[in-house]
């Protein structure tokens, strides 16, 4: 049961906070390693600060508690939902009791429980009120006389700390509890460890696509600026001729409109609000997004083929936005499809839970090694292109639960399907 109940956090999408609970419950359960109350401090530079107290306050709570997590059949799920109610933070419980317990893991003199998480030793203490090594205060709020430390670490680096304790059996911690505890703490320093290594990834990511748009605006508006700039000066010469003149305006205007593409474009994906999803009829709003007058203006001679199935189910998403990403696509079908070539617009129902729009064109198709830099923001293989379009319609699907395929061979054209999540019992 313990590994069952542990195993399950690596394959669930809940918080750090959550897994850690889990983790705590498998310490706790009658069926795991079966202390009574367990006890988490996380590091926090360099301190450890307690964070949460899993456990029963009375024989009575503990009673209830144990038959609710040794009921046939419970899960990962549910055991996160009845936890959370005994460690909410602003009702009273032991959690509330300890959210303000801080130890420094350098400063002298190191008592229990900083000294386990700084030396990163297990450490079992039996009569803690005649032990000098304990801290006098944690003494007052843990209870009881016999308790032990468990210390989280990863990479030689402090993650925190759980102490461990049976205030309400008073059995005695034994060989093979230490042993099992010691496990579950290698389990959580590394599980803690990870997390904060993917949050740091995450944000370096942050900053190259913060570096990436620097630099894509510096490019995107020094040039226009510079355009700009020069033929206005030539403007307020009062000798440059009346051609020359208009000449210089036309370009000027050209360069303002490049300006503010970019910056709409921009402000456009930056203002993406997510909203919440709703239940759409895609029908009505793909034949208006075709019937379009800038649609038809785009074609310039191009045969836009729509194959739109009967009966199709309603889907999840935001009536606005699945019109823009069908523009999307559609612009780069265009741009991608020589005067006179077709693009073939189908839409279906593939299973009970997808429906898919797909934009086939009949253009030069995309080279394999371009594939995977297609949604990456500022990436364009067009003269003038921006790179924002596709990384547009990935925040979309992302953010209604659906997903892109792209197929393609190059002389054969490109495929773009999204998938959309069908509305239940649609």
């Amino acid at each position: 049961m313990l590994l069952s109940i542990i195993s399950q956090s690596f394959f669930q999408s809940f918080s750090l906070e959550d897994n850690l609970l889990v983790i705590l419950t498998a310490l706790t359960s009658g069926s795991g390693v079966g202390f009574n109350r367990a006890m988490l401090f996380l590091a926090e530079g360099d301190k450890i600060r307690g964070e949460m107290w899993l456990g029963p306050r009375t024989r009575e709570e503990a009673k209830y508690i144990w038959e609710v997590l040794s009921t046939p059949g419970i899960g990962y799920i549910e055991i996160i939902e009845h936890n959370r109610s005994l460690v909410d933070k602003n009702a009273d419980t032991l959690s509330a009791r300890i959210k303000s317990l801080s130890y420094s893991l350098h400063e002298e003199p190191l008592l229990l429980p900083a000294l386990s998480a700084s030396k990163k030793e297990i450490f079992i203490v039996r009569d803690a009120g005649n032990e000098p090594l304990v801290d006098k205060k944690f003494l007052e709020t843990i209870g009881v006389n016999d308790f032990l430390c468990i210390p989280l670490y990863a990479r030689d680096e402090t993650m925190g700390e759980i102490v461990l304790d049976n205030a309400i059996t008073n059995a005695p911690i034994e060989a093979k509890d230490i042993k099992l505890a010691s496990i579950c703490g290698l389990i959580a320093g590394n599980y803690i460890y990870a997390t904060s290594l993917h949050a740091k990834m995450v944000e370096m990511e942050k900053l190259a696509a913060l570096g990436e748009m620097a630099m894509f605006i510096t490019h995107q508006l020094r040039n226009p600026l510079v355009t700009i700039g020069g033929f206005t000066d030539q403007l307020l010469n009062a000798q440059v001729e009346k051609e020359k003149q208009k000449r210089n305006l036309d370009i000027i205007k050209e360069e303002i409109r490049r300006l503010e593409k970019v910056v709409f474009e921009l402000g456009h994906l930056l203002r993406v609000d997510l909203k919440k999803p709703v239940s759409i009829e895609v029908q009505p709003i793909i034949k208006s997004v075709l019937q379009s007058t800038d649609i038809k203006i785009k074609k310039k001679g191009r045969e836009v083929r729509p194959r739109i199935e009967k009966n199709l189910p309603r889907i999840l998403c935001e009536p606005t936005y699945l019109g823009e990403v069908l523009r999307n696509l559609l612009d780069n079908a265009f741009d991608a499809t020589p005067p006179a070539g077709k693009i073939f617009v189908h839409v279906y129902r593939e299973n009970k839970n997808w429906l898919v729009i797909s934009v086939k064109d009949t253009g030069l198709g995309i080279p394999e090694h371009l594939k995977e830099k297609m949604f990456k923001p500022f990436f364009s293989t067009k003269e003038k292109g921006i790179g924002l379009g596709l990384l547009f319609v990935k925040r979309v699907m992302d953010a209604y639960g659906g997903k892109i395929e792209v197929e393609s061979e190059e002389g054969k054209g490109a495929k773009f399907k999204l998938y959309f999540k069908c509305e239940e019992g649609g």
